[in-house]
């Protein structure tokens, strides 16, 4: 007895399933996994991941929220990637930029460091365990630093010395690479550069102290260097202050042959012009 098909269709394969179990099968599974999350999300309801407010959807922040936030978008310093007031031409750079370049080639972030709810995510998310803030951010970094990641042959999380990671039980830097990673293919290598000096806390140091509190805090293996050797790297850090933590970093990497090296940060502290 023959199977009627209609035009164009394609008789399935002995060995595979009826098209209709797996549609039926699919449906059952979106099904129980609405179902699930529908009740959840009564126990749970979703909130904003800063102010914890209600929201329609998980992981993003409620209006009042995203409106306090400062993104940083052109005009910008090329290299420092800190915002202009006025918009005066392409590739022009800071005079903080030219009075003191930076060891990396550029430096791009999603938003100032601002009382607030940037300043909200950082600590809750480094300091609080908030692991599902990782997803959400690392989108915002991929995009803001898209013009990198485009070049890119690596993600290098800036490392914490195994002491700092014992007590912390997880590295910030190296989620946020994993979620840029995710969200741009880049890959992460997080065994290229390692922290061999157990710096104390950076907080209320000035940007000299800060540089000569983390001289020869990084260091690159013989084996990691070859990995390296004239390929392109993007740091991932949460936070760009001073730029001594990177510019530390950005010089071991240097050294250690990479041939370029730029940084990627959820925020950035921003001075007042």
């Amino acid at each position: 007895m023959s199977l009627w098909l209609p035009v164009g269709a394609k008789a399935p394969a002995p060995h595979e399933p009826p098209p209709a179990r797996l549609s039926l099968g699919r449906r059952a599974q979106n099904m129980a996994q609405n179902l699930a999350k529908s009740a959840l999300d009564l126990f749970y309801p979703p909130s904003c991941m800063s102010c914890r407010g209600a929201v329609s959807a998980p992981h993003t922040l409620c209006p009042d929220c995203w409106t306090q936030v400062r993104f940083i978008e052109r005009p910008y310093c090329e290299r420092l990637g800190t915002p202009f007031v006025q918009d005066l031409g392409p590739g022009l750079l800071s005079p903080e930029c030219m009075a003191d370049p930076p060891v990396w080639n550029r430096a791009r972030a999603v938003c100032s460091f601002d009382e607030g709810p940037a300043r909200r995510l950082v600590y809750r998310f480094k300091y609080w365990d908030r692991m599902e803030v990782a997803r959400p951010v690392g989108l915002w970094m991929a995009r803001a630093g898209a013009e990198l990641l485009e070049e890119a042959d690596f993600l290098i999380p800036i490392p914490l010395h195994r002491t700092r990671l014992a007590m912390r039980r997880f590295n910030q830097a190296m989620s946020l690479a994993q979620s840029v990673s995710a969200s741009c293919g880049v890959p992460v290598d997080p065994h290229v550069l390692e922290r061999v000096k157990p710096t104390p806390p950076q907080v209320g140091l000035s940007k000299l102290q800060r540089a000569a509190n983390l001289q020869g805090a990084f260091k690159v293996g013989e084996e990691a260097k070859m990995r390296i050797s004239g390929v392109r790297l993007v740091i991932i850090d949460d936070v760009l202050t001073t730029g001594s933590t990177t510019n530390a970093a950005a010089r071991a990497l240097l050294r250690a042959g990479a041939a370029n090296v730029d940084v990627l940060t959820f925020a950035r502290v921003v001075l007042a012009a």
